[in-house]
């Protein structure tokens, strides 16, 4: 499939089959996003890969799908036979600029402008995404509780940022936002200067 087309086709999708989805191609999802950028190529991206059916409703139950499930939507997030949860570790950033070849001339850490590993995550997010679509499958987006970190064992210093539900996809109820459509180019896009 061309880039164009993975983009193109990549939406947020709230329902799938049962079917099961083969472990070559989570395996290449899951590779899409450990390949995408970090800064100071840290990698304080992870993830943690939930296939297993009482995990996956546990997960449901934290993300409140009773709440999807009332507004409408089908229980996608059990039924999603793979979750991706992306995590981040905002200490590994914090090491890595420590080591010699990052610190400033006074021997200090920079000052981080933005929280990089914060963007680095969502980088890390979209390459899931978009491996998925690649792949032929569909794939969907929800906020993660720290509870998580409880239920799958992540460690104190790493944070779930949010969980890719992947699959084959089920006819699902497109989100309402969707209506808006695309902002015109003018309002989003500025050559120069804004």
């Amino acid at each position: 499939m061309e880039f164009r087309e993975v983009v193109s086709k990549r939406r947020m999708v709230r329902n799938y089959l049962a079917d099961a989805v083969d472990q070559d191609a989570i395996g290449r999802i899951v590779d899409a996003g450990r390949r995408a950028p970090s800064a100071g190529f840290t990698q304080g991206q992870s993830f943690v890969v939930v296939t297993d059916p009482s995990l996956r409703s546990a997960i449901a139950r934290i993300a409140d799908e009773r709440h999807y499930v009332s507004s409408g939507f089908d229980p996608w997030i059990s039924r999603a036979p793979v979750h991706i949860v992306v995590c981040v570790s905002e200490e590994a950033y914090h090491r890595r600029y420590r080591e010699a070849d990052k610190l400033r001339d006074d021997g200090s850490e920079i000052e981080w402008p933005v929280p990089f590993w914060w963007v680095d995550a969502g980088a890390s997010m979209m390459a899931v995404l978009l491996a998925a679509v690649d792949e032929g499958l569909a794939a969907g987006f929800l906020g993660a509780s720290q509870d998580l970190k409880a239920v799958l064992g992540i460690p104190d210093d790493v944070t779930p940022v949010g969980i890719v539900t992947v699959g084959h996809p089920a006819p699902d109820r497109r989100s309402a936002s969707l209506l808006r459509g695309w902002k015109p180019d003018d309002q989003v896009v500025h050559w120069q200067r804004w």
